[in-house]
């Protein structure tokens, strides 16, 4: 039996990872989410005026992922958008903070890592209309 001889098209994904980022996921996630779909310049534009901490270490990973692409495989940074971008959990820092009558309440300071994913062209998926 002979396979389909539908070639797929592979397109080259370019990715960054930042590994120990300060912030927990459940922060990081919320930026994330606004991010993802958008074309590279809009993105980074949204993210220079974002108030969040955090979105100045997205945004870098965001540019190092476009330089990937620039330098690796010769694409038009035009022409990029933000395929996924996810966040996963890394260390935990324990810290102990000293209380009333002898005791002590554990400080936790989560640490994440980021996962930016950039393609070059749009595949729009169609889905049922409604007529």
């Amino acid at each position: 039996m002979k396979k389909n001889n539908k070639e797929k098209i592979k397109e080259k994904l370019v990715k960054s990872i930042n590994k120990n980022i300060r912030s927990s996921t459940r922060k990081l996630s919320v930026i994330l989410r606004g991010i993802v779909g958008k074309k590279v310049d809009h993105a980074i534009r949204d993210l220079t005026f974002s108030n969040k901490r955090i979105s100045k270490d997205v945004k870098k990973t965001i540019t190092s992922a476009i330089a990937n692409a620039e330098n690796n495989f010769q694409y038009d940074i035009d022409k990029l958008f933000i395929k996924e971008a996810y966040c996963g959990k890394g260390i935990v820092m324990k810290r102990f903070r000293p209380r009333a009558k002898g005791r002590a309440s554990p400080i936790k300071k989560p640490y994440s890592n980021l996962t930016i994913i950039l393609s070059d062209k749009k595949n729009i998926e169609e889905h049922g209309t409604k007529s």
